[in-house]
This record gives structure tokens, sequence and C-alpha cells, in this order.
């Protein structure tokens, strides 16, 4: 594994793929890395946006040596970022953090759950899942019919769509698609927003449902040295001698089971 290192990169290219959401190709070494569920931080170039913003890797070509990042605009450094153009330099941390446990999808069905923004880092979970044997059940939630990456997620398994507004799919969130649909699993991976993992969480253990969920949170070093990005958890941290793990590095992915949340 690489060690972590502060990188200057080239924008091969930038897409909008939906209202707000943007589509980042990076050109790095960093995508020989395994990267599904890890993060890099990417530097404004504006001095008075000081910190570096963590974006999930949506996905990696190792062959072409360039990462992606899908990212919604969200403040003053993710809107610089959706002004940036091929052939810009960028300034990238990386990779951060742990990712999913994949050697735990071996032979098994897998359910992978995403909502919003929190769907792009599923992408590049299915696709490593695909070298495993295992069967994938993709569930996705969107807000309406302004969806991105589905048509990606479909080469990688069999894709169910919810959103909140009814136009496309069912109405409604991605658990009210797993109950309607009767969809079974050995296990969860997901990611999304604070209440969603709380209610895969629920599911899980009522289920009795090994649950992987990726928790997102404000970093400011990315490197578990400041203790900005904490979580409660059931379990003693080592490095801290509290209820807490450091999201950055403990995490993003936490077993469900072992977070307060």
């Amino acid at each position: 594994m690489l060690l972590k290192k502060k990188e200057n990169v080239r924008v091969l290219s930038t897409a909008r793929l939906a209202e707000g959401v943007y589509e980042m190709w990076l050109e790095t070494d960093m995508a020989k890395e395994r990267a599904a569920g890890r993060f890099i931080a990417v530097y404004p170039k504006s001095r008075a946006t000081l910190l570096p913003r963590p974006i999930s890797i949506c996905e990696r070509d190792a062959e072409r040596g360039a990462l992606r990042i899908v990212y919604r605009v969200a403040g003053e450094g993710t809107r610089e970022f959706s002004s940036w153009q091929k052939g810009d330099n960028a300034e990238i941390l990386g990779v951060l953090g742990n990712g999913y446990p994949l050697e735990e999808a071996e032979g098994k069905t897998v359910l992978l759950m995403g909502g919003g923004i929190g769907i792009p880092p599923l992408l590049e979970l299915a696709k490593e899942l695909k070298d495993l044997n295992c069967e994938r059940k993709i569930v996705l939630g969107y807000r309406d019919r302004n969806f991105f990456l589905k048509d990606d997620l479909t080469k990688f398994g069999e894709v169910f769509v919810a959103t909140e507004d009814g136009s496309v799919g069912t109405r409604g969130n991605v658990l009210d698609i797993v109950e309607n649909s009767g969809i079974n699993a050995d296990l969860i991976f997901s990611c999304g927003p604070l209440p969603m993992l709380r209610a895969v969480k629920k599911y899980a253990g009522e289920k009795r449902i090994p649950a992987w969920i990726s928790l997102e949170e404000r970093m400011a070093c990315g490197v578990g040295a400041c203790l900005g990005c904490v979580c409660k958890t059931v379990k003693v941290d080592a490095h801290s001698h509290v209820h807490n793990a450091r999201i950055c590095t403990d995490g993003p992915v936490f077993l469900a089971e072992d977070v307060d949340i």
C-alpha cells in the first residue's frame, strides 16, 4: 500500500452529471491503490478557503493512472472545483481512510445501499466486488429523477431505484425498496446521509445482517491528528482512550453495530 502523500495532479476531464453534481477525473499514481470506500482531500486554490475538502473516490482506472471523483456543490470550495477545466492543476492528499472490507463478501449475496451523494463510492465498490465470488444487489435513493451514476452501476449488479417524489422507481427510500421488493442479503455495504445510515443500522440489527456503513464528517487534517472528525463508538478507542473513533483514519467505514449513531 502506498503512503499517504500530497501531490500536484492534472485535471483530465470535468462534467456536470446532474443539478449541482459534478465529476472530475484526476491523473495520479494514487489510482494504483485499492479504493472502494476510501477518499482523497482536494485543496481549493483560493486562499479564502483554507482547508481541503474530503471527497470519496468514485472510480479508479489503474492502467490510465486516473481517479474519478463525484461531488455535490455545497460551499465555496466545491463551487471552485466545479469551475476547473481539463488541463488545470490541482493539489490532493491521499489515499485516505480504510475502505470497505471486501473479503467479507466472498461467496455471499451483498446488498449495496446508497443515498444521494453517498452513491458515488458504490461504483468503485461494485467494480472491486465483481472480481469476487459474490452476488451484488444495488439499491439507490434519489430525491427525484435528477439522478446520476445509475447507468454506470448497472454494469456491476442488479440495480433498484427509489425517489422521494416517486418520479422514478419506487416512491420512498432505499429501505422501502428492500421491503417492497423482498430483497434478501447476507451482507450490507452502505453510504449515504446519517438518517439513512441510522435506518440501515436498525434494519441490519433486526435482520441480524452484518452492515458496514460509511460515515461523513467535516475534516480539517484528514490524517487523524486534529481529532476534529470523531464519532461515538461502542468500544474504547485505542488512540484517545474514550468512546470515540476518528472518521478520517479509523473510518470512514465502520461496522454499524460498533458506532453510536
